[in-house]
């Protein structure tokens, strides 16, 4: 591969020549002039946000030889209609996998029936049921074979790049050693808190997303900007997600998780110091109610069930599932192996301050400073190690079974959104409604109420007291600023503490503060083109699908980018360490040209 310092030589030469044009320049060249008709013509679909990208793309592959058109729609909405009515040889595109896993990665994009699948290919089907049942350290190599043959052999997909993901913190304000930033975690406001730590108490943590209008906050209801992060405060989960996507159980409802002999059977040891908060007034106040395993089998039962609530959006993350159970025989924790050889007991006891002396199917009986326990025992249909993934996504949060069920008395069949005020209906938190507030928080923080301005939480006073885990700040606002210039102004001008997902162009004005700290992460998110493979001249003719893979120069992406893109294969490049790369290689993507205009 080039070095950067000359690719970025290159680019500058490129931009001075005028080869890496404006939209404007490109609407200009491609309304007038002709084209060489022994060259292919294909068209490129994207976005007009996308425009550096289609600058350099359309670039390289000119300098292969294709003549390229251009197809720039104004919205993603435009995109999508025209992408999915054909028109066109290749779209721009990008994944973000919000699990941490490879196999949401990969499952629906890359096999026949997937949800957004890209072709339908019985080899690529085979390898990702494979690398499904296997734990990391096994599933590298089929992963790799999984990268050479839907990317190098087959060509379906072209990759251009890997996105970061950045935050400004006010530093002079918070204490930027408390605030993280995950690949695919949601904001952890329960770490966060100011320097002046007597603030806690007095004043709010202020922070900032872009959507207002809140799909729902009962968490399997939605999975999108717009309650992620809301959701993932508000309820505790099985487990959680390190920064960089390792499953823990630190800060969860379990002392311990295990994977039994054989992948199918999961077992998590919950902790006994965790208590739903209620609404009361303008803030939070504890139920007295522990968060237990029956909440845990009704959660996620109702997760994986698609008919459980109307408009259910996330029930395809955990139909993996095919049983939740409250074990009740401590035998069965004695006779069963872990994957590491041990017991489920001596796994589940590692590092615990009481062994496990019994166990209990009632919340109410459990005390683990005695040793009395309860257990979850988790059955997927087929070995799947990864469903640990989907139990640290924001939609398997813990609600409490008899709350909702008081609440969700309607026939699912029969909702009427008109009549019928479902749990964790937006309607329930409004300053301005009739409704009663009726959430019911498993997490560190619960809504108290919202406008169309801000919602504002307060602590949980039952979530882990006197723990490492429990919530420095009392109370979080949520400010919703849908522009990112106003919500970069908003963080200059301290009207908000910590701006999550700053623009890269702007990552100089944040350096540049002396005020603020630009934190940065490697994302889940990589931009990849694919292509039409049912009407277009690429649809069967894989030597030109290939002249376009090795067309592409990631390197001079990365250079205009300033650094802040990394290489990518596939959409697994930030997961799976498969040790392949792509390198630019222009005599043979003009190899294959030619071999492609042949066939």
């Amino acid at each position: 591969m080039k070095k950067l310092s000359f690719v970025f030589l290159a680019i500058f030469a490129l931009l001075l020549a005028g080869c890496v044009s404006t939209e404007s320049d490109v609407q200009q060249e491609d309304s007038g002039g002709g084209e060489d008709t022994d060259q292919p013509t294909i068209e490129i679909l994207a976005t007009s946000t996308q425009e550096n990208d289609v600058n350099i793309l359309r670039d390289q592959l000119t300098n292969t030889g294709f003549n390229v058109e251009l197809n720039i729609q104004p919205d993603y909405g435009s995109f999508t209609t025209q992408r999915d009515a054909g028109n066109y040889d290749i779209a721009l595109n990008s994944w973000t996998t919000v699990t941490g896993n490879p196999d949401y990665a990969v499952r629906s994009l890359f096999t026949s029936d997937g949800d957004n699948t890209l072709f339908a290919d019985e080899r690529a089907d085979e390898l990702v049921d494979e690398a499904s049942t296997e734990l990391p350290g096994e599933y590298e190599e089929t992963y790799r074979e999984l990268e050479e043959h839907i990317v190098f052999d087959q060509a379906y997909l072209a990759p251009l790049y890997i996105s970061l993901k950045a935050q400004g913190v006010n530093h002079d304000i918070i204490d930027e050693e408390t605030v993280r930033l995950p690949k695919s975690r949601a904001a952890v406001w329960e770490n966060v808190d100011y320097n002046d730590t007597s603030l806690r108490d007095s004043e709010p943590l202020l922070v900032h997303q872009a959507i207002g209008d809140l799909t729902s906050l009962d968490p399997i209801k939605g999975n999108d900007g717009s309650i992620n992060t809301l959701n993932t405060n508000m309820y505790v989960r099985l487990v959680n997600l390190t920064d960089d996507d390792e499953v823990v159980s630190d800060g969860s409802l379990s002392l311990n998780h295990v994977i039994a002999d054989g992948s199918q059977d999961f077992y998590f040891l919950l902790r006994d110091d965790i208590n739903f908060a209620e609404v009361d007034g303008d803030t939070a106040a504890d139920t007295g109610e522990r968060v237990g395993a029956e909440d845990v089998q009704f959660s996620l039962e109702r997760a994986k069930d698609p008919n459980s609530v109307p408009d259910h959006r996330t029930y395809s993350l955990h139909e993996s599932m095919e049983s939740i159970e409250i074990v009740d025989d401590l035998s069965k924790l004695e006779d069963t192996s872990s994957v590491d050889g041990n017991t489920i007991k001596q796994a589940l006891e590692d590092g615990i301050d009481t062994e496990i002396d019994s166990l209990t199917t009632d919340k109410t009986e459990v005390d683990n400073d005695e040793g009395t326990y309860q257990v979850v025992k988790i059955t997927t249909e087929d070995p799947f190690p990864q469903v640990l993934n989907y139990l640290a996504h924001q939609s398997a949060g813990i609600v409490s079974k008899d709350q909702v069920e008081s609440i969700n008395t309607f026939d699912v069949e029969d909702y009427d959104v008109n009549e019928d005020v479902a749990y964790g209906d937006q309607r329930t938190v409004l300053e301005d409604s009739n409704e009663e507030n009726t959430l019911y928080a498993s997490g560190p923080y619960i809504m108290v109420s919202k406008n169309d301005y801000e919602a504002d939480f307060v602590k949980n006073p039952g979530y882990m007291p006197g723990s490492e885990y429990e919530p420095n700040i009392n109370e979080v606002v949520v400010k919703f600023i849908q522009d990112p210039e106003s919500a970069l102004s908003a963080l200059r001008n301290e009207e908000i503490h910590i701006l999550n997902g700053v623009a890269e162009n702007r990552y100089d004005t944040v350096e540049e503060d002396e005020n603020l700290t630009l934190q940065q992460n490697e994302s889940n998110g990589v931009s990849y083109l694919s292509f039409n493979l049912e009407d277009s001249i690429l649809a069967d003719n894989v030597a030109l699908r290939q002249a376009v893979l090795y067309s592409i120069n990631q390197e001079e992406f990365i250079s205009f980018y300033e650094g802040n893109k990394l290489p990518a294969v596939s959409t697994l490049s930030s997961l799976v360490d498969t040790g392949l790369e792509l390198e630019a290689d222009p005599e043979q993507a003009q190899s294959l040209l030619q071999e492609g205009l042949v066939e």
